[in-house]
């Protein structure tokens, strides 16, 4: 089955998941499937779970080139006894799975995603009744690959309610050798009886060095950046992407710097900032200031409830800045509420389409009184 809207379930700027060879970094996570699968306590659906942009989908993808490239033992391997059970979920790449789960033609997989309203020619914003509901011909197939079916849900957060309850027939009662993977950001959305029917597979924030190994083997360079990329993306590989296209370590930079004397700001180098979130084709640059915007006051209130910043740096002279503007409990629970505020008052003005510079020297302004109070 052919991706017909592939920028759904993929990161602009990144290899697509089933194009990445190796999962870095969610090894506890690789072995804990490998375990169930050479001890035959394998279950039908598995839910895996984790911020966005830690290796999900590709974990998903490299379970379903292992699957059907391994054929069921269904026997005792006769004279020449049973091979050794597999260590890895490592599938070479010149294999034919390899070959047609790239070229998204083989007959054992099912991939479920947003797919394009005809209608619109746009993405929809939910996965239908009627895209789970094509399963059951996939079901009733033949089985082939040694008798393997997988089925990808990416994400499993994205279906409506009539896909969902779909999709918990299919758990359910699910035909022989069927592995459903659900891939999900945030598993308490979820019906609980969706998630009782999946074991889960959980996957942490990437450090630093584990970061700069995934950027590099996507072909991504981080410049020496990978700490302050994982400080900012909080471990997400699709965050340091985005920041990385958007230029987003330089904006949080210069977030810092104007906060660097607070209460005093530099107007100029506000107006600035205010400027340039105006221009014209710049929303993603827009929604990223709002982001770091949130990031830093949260960064902020964070350095005066631990008694000390973040580590590592994000920007230059960020330490000095966050220990400046909150030093104790007492700052960390005002900045707290000050995040809160100016969260709210972001979302409200970009939902009613406020003037994007107004929008950001006011928030400049609700910082700086904060500082000041």
């Amino acid at each position: 089955m052919t991706d017909e809207a592939p920028q759904a379930d993929a990161i602009p700027g990144a290899p697509h998941p089933r194009e990445t060879p190796l999962l870095i970094g969610q090894g506890v996570a690789e072995a804990a499937f490998l375990e169930a699968f050479t001890s035959g306590r394998m279950h039908h659906g598995w839910l895996i779970t984790g911020p966005r942009g830690v290796g999900k989908a590709t974990l998903a993808w490299r379970i379903a080139r292992f699957l059907l490239a391994t054929p069921p033992d269904d026997n005792d391997g006769g004279m020449f006894g049973a091979p050794p059970p597999p260590d890895s979920l490592d599938i070479a790449p010149d294999h034919p799975v390899s070959h047609r789960l790239l070229a998204g033609s083989d007959p054992g997989l099912f991939h479920i995603i947003r797919r394009v309203n005809e209608k619109t020619g746009r993405l929809r914003d939910r996965i239908l009744a009627e895209d789970v509901r094509t399963l059951n011909n996939f079901l009733h197939l033949s089985a082939t690959n040694g008798g393997r079916r997988v089925v990808i849900i990416d994400t499993a957060d994205d279906m409506n309610v009539q896909a969902a309850n779909a999709l918990l027939k299919m758990l359910e009662e699910p035909p022989a050798r069927i592995t459903l993977l659900l891939i999900s950001h945030q598993p308490s959305s979820l019906l609980p009886t969706i998630r009782s029917r999946c074991r889960e597979l959980r996957l942490p924030p990437l450090g630093a060095d584990d970061m700069a190994a995934a950027l590099t083997q996507a072909g991504i360079e981080t410049g020496g950046n990978a700490p302050a990329l994982a400080a900012l993306s909080g471990g997400s590989v699709g965050e340091s992407v985005r920041l990385i296209n958007l230029d987003g370590l330089k904006i949080y930079a210069e977030l810092i710097a104007l906060f660097a004397d607070l209460p005093r700001i530099d107007r100029p180098r506000a107006l600035a900032l205010a400027n340039a979130a105006a221009t014209r084709g710049a929303e993603d640059k827009l929604d990223l200031l709002i982001w770091l915007i949130d990031l830093m006051l949260s960064r902020m209130a964070r350095t005066g409830a631990m008694g000390a910043p973040p580590a590592p740096e994000a920007a230059p002279n960020e330490a000095q800045m966050l220990l400046r503007c909150a030093p104790n409990a007492s700052r960390a629970r005002i900045w707290a509420a000050c995040a809160e505020e100016v969260g709210a008052r972001l979302r409200h003005g970009r939902a009613v389409n406020l003037d994007p510079a107004a929008l950001v020297l006011d928030t400049v302004f609700k910082i700086r009184d904060t500082a000041a109070g």
